[in-house]
Parts: C-alpha cells; sequence; structure tokens
C-alpha cells in the first residue's frame, strides 16, 4: 500500500477499509455489514419519511445485480439511468459497479435526442427510468433515426400512466427486484456476486459523467472508483466530517458529478444519511422539515435563499424589517473582519454580539429555509457572489466555496476553516492534488482523482491531459504563500475588446446577478468598442415589484417590455458601473423577451449559458445595441 492509500485508510475511509482496495460496492457491503441496522436513505411517500437501513440498501443492490447478471451485464458494460434522484437510483448505480460494469447518469431535463446521443455513444445495453415521461423518451430514442441498436432492456421504477405500454424491452423495476431476490435464495449466486465485488478494481471506471457540452457535443468523462473515493474522503477530512451526524439532501441531478460526489460517494465514506428531496421545487420545504447540518447548494440555490430571506424581511412588520436591516449592519463587518482573521473573531465583543445576532434576529429567518441548524455548507459548480457568502455568513450560516470539475472527479480545491477568503476556493486537496499555471495563467492539475479519460475519443482525451496535466480550462490566479486558487474567467470566455483591454465577465456578470431582481446575466464586447449586456429577470421578484406599484402584465414577456422594469433594471446596472472602471461599464442592455431555457438549447442541463448559442439567438437585440458594428 502507497503512503497515499495507508493516510486515506487511517484517517479518512471506515476502520478495516483499505484505500488501496476501497470500491464502491466494497464500501457499501462495508457499511451492511459494520452498522445494518443505521439508516442509509430516506425518501418521502405520502408526506411521511421513510428509511432505508444499510442492509436492506445492500439486499436490493445485490437482487438488482443478480438480476442484471442473469440478463448478461457484466464487466465494461454500461446502464443508463434517466431519473430523478431516488433509492432506485442508489440501487441501480451500485448494482451495475458491483458486477465491474458502469453507470451513465442522463439529466431528467435532457429531450430524447440528447438521450439517444449519449446512450448510442456509451453503448449502454439497459436503461433504467424514474417514470413515464422518462420511459418514453427512451422508446423516441429508440424508434427514430438511427435507434438505439445496442440498448436490449428498459426498467421503469414508476409505472404510473404505462398500463397500456407493450413494447417488448419494457420492464419494472420492482419485478426485476422480484427476479433478483430469488436469485438470491441460492447460496451460489450469493457467493458469486460476493467474487464480483471483490474482483472488481479501484482502477475501473465507475461511472461516465458526460460533459454539459458549452461548446459542443457532449463528452463522455471516465470516472474511477479509487479518484471519486479519495475525493470524497479528502473532502471530508478538510471540512471534518469524521465522527459528526451527517444529513444530506439529495436534490441536484445525480448525473452531475457534484451530486454524486456529495451524496451517495460521501456518504460511503462517511455512513451519513441521504434524504431525498421531493423536487428541485421543493427545496426549500424539505430543507425545513430536515433541518440538515450539512447542505450543498449551487450558486443559484444560494441566490434564491438569500431573495428568499429578503423578501421575508421585506414582508415582515416595518419595525422587524428595520431591525434585520439593522442587525445586517452589524453583522456583515464582523463576518468580514472573520473571514480576514483566519475564521476567528478577532475579539470577544464581536463573538458575543454575533451569537446575539444570530439568536435574536436571524435564526427565525434561517429555520424559515431550513438552515437553522446548519453547521457546514458549501457552494460549487459555477461562479458565486462573494455578497451572496458574506450574507449568510453574516447571518452564522459558514458557506465553503468547492472547485474542481468533472474531469477530476468532482473537486481539486476546497476552502475550510483559515482559509475562506471572499472570492478564492481554497487550497488543493492535500497529498492528491498537484497543481501549476500553464504559460497564458491556465490552472493545471495532477493526482489520483484526474479522470481516466473521455470515452472512445483519445484524441480529446490527450489534449485535456497534455504533458501528464489535467488542463482545466480555468484562467486563475495561485497565491503563492498559501496555495489558494482565485478564478478569474473560464479560458474561452475572456473577452477582448476592440481596443486591445481584456475583460472578465464572470466578474460583472455575477455582480449584476446579485441583485434580486435580476436571474442572469450575459456580457457581450468581444471584439467590439465597448460592453453590453442581454439580461434576464427574476419572474418572482420582478412580478413582485410590479404588483406592488400596481402595474399590469400576464407573462414574463410582457412584465420585461415595461418601462418601468427598463428603469429598474438600468438603476441596477448603473450602481454596477460604479464599481468598476470606466472601460468595464456596461454602456447599453437589453431585457430578454423571454427566460432562457434548456428545451430551447440556451442552457445546459446544468443551467450553464451556451454563449454561442445566446449570440445567434439574440442576433436582433445585439444588432439593437451595436448597430453596424454587430454584422461586421
Amino acid at each position: 500500500m502507497s503512503r497515499l492509500d495507508s493516510a486515506l485508510a487511517d484517517r479518512e475511509l471506515p476502520p478495516g477499509v483499505a484505500a488501496g482496495q476501497a470500491t464502491l460496492p466494497g464500501l457499501l457491503r462495508h457499511r451492511a455489514r459494520q452498522t445494518p441496522e443505521r439508516i442509509a436513505l430516506r425518501e418521502k411517500v405520502r408526506g411521511i419519511w421513510h428509511g432505508v437501513t444499510w442492509a436492506d440498501y445492500f439486499e436490493r443492490v445485490q437482487a438488482f445485480a443478480l438480476y442484471l447478471r442473469a440478463q448478461g451485464f457484466g464487466v465494461g458494460d454500461k446502464l443508463v439511468i434517466a431519473s430523478d434522484g431516488t433509492p432506485e437510483w442508489f440501487y441501480a448505480d451500485q448494482a451495475a459497479q458491483s458486477l465491474g460494469g458502469v453507470t451513465v447518469g442522463i439529466y431528467p431535463t435532457n429531450p430524447w435526442p440528447e438521450l439517444q446521443y449519449i446512450v448510442r455513444h456509451c453503448r449502454a445495453t439497459f436503461a433504467v427510468c424514474g417514470d413515464q415521461e422518462q420511459t418514453d423518451k427512451v422508446l423516441d430514442a429508440m424508434h427514430n433515426g438511427d435507434g438505439l441498436p445496442d440498448l436490449k432492456q428498459v426498467l421503469t421504477v414508476d409505472t404510473k400512466g404505462m398500463r397500456h405500454y407493450h413494447d417488448a424491452c419494457l420492464k419494472t423495476f420492482d419485478a426485476a427486484l422480484a427476479e433478483g431476490r430469488a436469485l438470491a435464495r441460492d447460496a451460489a449466486q450469493r457467493d458469486a456476486f460476493e467474487h464480483q465485488i471483490n474482483a472488481v478494481s479501484p482502477e475501473q471506471d465507475a461511472l461516465i459523467v458526460y460533459t454539459s457540452g458549452t461548446t459542443g457535443m457532449p463528452k463522455g468523462a471516465r470516472i474511477a472508483h479509487r479518484g471519486i473515493i479519495h475525493n470524497a474522503a479528502l473532502v471530508g477530512q478538510v471540512q471534518g466530517y469524521a465522527g459528526r451526524p451527517l444529513e444530506v439532501v439529495c436534490y441536484l441531478p445525480l448525473c452531475h458529478v457534484a451530486e454524486r460526489l456529495m451524496s451517495p460517494v460521501a456518504q460511503l465514506v462517511y455512513g451519513s444519511v441521504v434524504y431525498f428531496a421531493e423536487s428541485i421545487d421543493a427545496v426549500t420545504q424539505n430543507l425545513r422539515e430536515i433541518g440538515p447540518g450539512f447542505f450543498f447548494g449551487v450558486p443559484r440555490i444560494w441566490e434564491k435563499l438569500q431573495q428568499q430571506i429578503v423578501i421575508a424581511s421585506r414582508e415582515a412588520r416595518p419595525w422587524v424589517r428595520h431591525v434585520f436591516e439593522r442587525a445586517m449592519a452589524v453583522a456583515q463587518p464582523i463576518a468580514e473582519r472573520t473571514i480576514a482573521n483566519g475564521d476567528r473573531p478577532v475579539n470577544w465583543r464581536d463573538a458575543v454580539t454575533a451569537r446575539l445576532l444570530r439568536w435574536l434576529v436571524f435564526s427565525n429567518l434561517l429555520a424559515s429555509v431550513g438552515l437553522d441548524r446548519t453547521w457546514m455548507a458549501m457552494t460549487g459548480g459555477a461562479a458565486i457572489s462573494p455578497t451572496v457568502i458574506l450574507f449568510f455568513r453574516a447571518m452564522g450560516v459558514p458557506i465553503y466555496q468547492i472547485y474542481g470539475m468533472t474531469e477530476s472527479s468532482g473537486a481539486t480545491h476546497v476552502q475550510c476553516s483559515g482559509h475562506a477568503r471572499l472570492g478564492w476556493c481554497g487550497p488543493p486537496l492535500p497529498r492528491v492534488v498537484e497543481q501549476r499555471l500553464g504559460e497564458d495563467g491556465e490552472l493545471l492539475v495532477r493526482g489520483p482523482v484526474v479522470f481516466n479519460g473521455y470515452l472512445y475519443d483519445e484524441v480529446a482525451s490527450a489534449k485535456a491531459l497534455e504533458g501528464g496535466w489535467l488542463h482545466t480550462g480555468d484562467i486563475v490566479e495561485i497565491d503563492p504563500e498559501r496555495g489558494e486558487v482565485q478564478i478569474l474567467d473560464r479560458k474561452k470566455a475572456i473577452l477582448i475588446t476592440s481596443g486591445g483591454k481584456n475583460i472578465t465577465p464572470s466578474l460583472i456578470e455575477n455582480a449584476l446577478k446579485e441583485s434580486v431582481y435580476i436571474s442572469e446575466a450575459m456580457l457581450l464586447g468581444d471584439g467590439r468598442h465597448f460592453l453590453a449586456a442581454l439580461i434576464q429577470i427574476d419572474l418572482d421578484t420582478v412580478g413582485k415589484w410590479a404588483q406592488e406599484r400596481g402595474m399590469a402584465y400576464t407573462t414574463y414577456e410582457s412584465l420585461a417590455a415595461l418601462e418601468s422594469v427598463r428603469e429598474l433594471i438600468d438603476a441596477d446596472v448603473k450602481r454596477v458601473n460604479d464599481r468598476f472602471s470606466r472601460v468595464e461599464n456596461i454602456r447599453k442592455f437589453v431585457i430578454l423577451r423571454k427566460q432562457l431555457d434548456h428545451d430551447d438549447g440556451e442552457l445546459t442541463a446544468t443551467m450553464k449559458v451556451r454563449r454561442n448559442v445566446i449570440e445567434k439567438k439574440y442576433a436582433i437585440e445585439i444588432a439593437q445595441i451595436y448597430g453596424k458594428e454587430a454584422g461586421q
């Protein structure tokens, strides 16, 4: 065992599990044997939270694996899952991996042509679908174009509305479990299953995550058991998970590497309890019910939570609103001083004041969004405005930034106590990540968390791993003393004006999105004389603002067309301009006539803006801004 594996076995993985031999199904088996009666999963059914023990979890994985094995699924085979987060997602994931197979998640929002591309490209032989909608998309993909020639069977979890479906490839997930349980009665079958778990290598592909495809067709990133286990183990060590009760809310798509890392993988390493949110729209309600000690949120979720708290304070009685505003005016400077002092209050007065403000003022507002018991919170997946982090810090919720990418098994840099500077992402994970800067300022990393390459694409793999280093595509600044990283922007996103000025769009875009009235912003100006922006207003907050002033509207489009709304946004744009140099000022903007949508190809499945698509789709608006210059 290497020095690295020894350290992981001693400090991060469960006692008796050697990191050099750890695989995801191996960790599941260990949990089921060591703590069989402890709750592993919780799902809300008809308004009541039901629990699944580690023993039940393993038993269902074994049953489904034996069924797949009987159907010919084996080492290297691909199983796709198109579903929202459910316990069955976990069962199917672990079952495929226990047989030496690979799981491929598909975003539930993907239309059938995108699903067809992924299923065809990875040559999947089995598909698990969450419900009728996802099953319909697989069937459409099978019956249109070139079809899905490798797919043998489609297993549906929730068959509501499918009584009259008679396709020969269809089967219910429950029926497959029943057949697997019958096979499990045979000791020889159980022994064979144990042998297959033992045969899985930590270096094998465990999952394939398809990139979001902002600049082309998605690529399948091959992530090994060892890489993602090391990642979860070290993130937990840095954040101090070990030995603490940990509840995790699973609400992001499980095909996203961040949710896979934070929910099923971290759970296997640290024995946490995973709660499945009823839906992305019900997250805040479920948070209130669960009151998790840990919460991972992508920036948009934190922005929404901030908006809810601000709106709740504004709707309160005038004296309550005044108290909240005064409390924030005191708490935010304390939070800034504390962060600058290595996460330690600078004096006893700050420490006492922060505790009193949380107890007397902020606790009820935090309880309204389910964060009143949160002792650890993280954010990642995209850039976040430092003001959002400072807002929650002032209220007593410590949010730490995490940075990484699909190709690094989820994370390479993590903030922690003492390394929490606003706008930075913390130092690299200890012992598993090396970093350096490329000639153009691009962040390069290497270590056991780096992926195995892109599926069936040696050229793209060689380019991403040129010289033995993973090329992240991010332009960064590295603190030479602390090793911390500050992300400046994507390498391909840097704008260069016609005057030769390099502009980092994310800084200005995030400043715009600090407004409760702006939900999305895209900076323009590459090769042009000045900067401009396309802005999407927030329907909820702007709608409420308009209603309070008696303004009539029926849809997003009619709301966005109001001159008063333009004046509202113009005031926020001017406030942002005051924070930047003149050359970085937005001289003109257009409010988009519709909300950006994944189904229209404007956003990726992870809600990132596809800049090239937007610029083509909104060419008329851009022409209004730049005139003749736009057509040059």
